[in-house]
């Protein structure tokens, strides 16, 4: 809890926060940027890390902080690629990996938050929760409520 606390304080004053991620990943990043957006009313966005060349990183300015989804899988060496292209622009990283990762990414992020060690398939569960947690903790920094966020519906209803 301490860890997500940290980095709540970290984005407290970010203009803009995106997560990026990659394969399975992709979709984690997406929701992590929604919940963010829902709770705190901070512009975030989710973007796949394989786009980032393709638009994206016009918009890593000095101090603009990126969350990483950087399981140790098959695409980690190309979100590392990608967190160093962050890096040279002044991104700061937020680095969500496992213990694997978390040897190979230390050199290159800002700040880390380290998971168990899992499988491909089930990652995505796993990665799932420090996204909802870093929403939580900076919207209580926030002091907005994250029982009844404004604006935001329970349900659809199709008209």
């Amino acid at each position: 809890s301490k860890r997500f606390e940290e980095i709540a304080h970290s984005l407290r004053d970010a203009k803009s926060i995106f997560y990026i991620g990659r394969g399975i990943m992709y979709p984690i990043a997406l929701e992590g940027a929604l919940k963010l957006k829902e709770i705190t009313y901070k512009h975030c966005e989710g973007y796949a890390a394989g786009e980032l060349k393709h638009g994206p990183l016009a918009l890593i300015e000095d101090q603009i902080p990126v969350i990483a989804l950087a399981p140790s899988d098959h695409n980690f060496s190309k979100i590392l690629s990608n967190i160093q292209e962050v890096r040279a622009r002044g991104g700061k990283s937020i680095i969500i990996t496992d213990k694997a990762g978390s040897i190979k990414v230390k050199k290159y992020c800002d700040q880390i938050i380290v998971l168990p060690n899992t499988n491909y398939l089930t990652s995505a569960i796993i990665y799932s929760l420090p996204i909802q947690l870093i929403a939580y903790h900076l919207a209580v920094l926030l002091g907005t409520d994250v029982d009844q966020p404004r604006n935001l519906a329970k349900s659809v209803t199709v008209e």
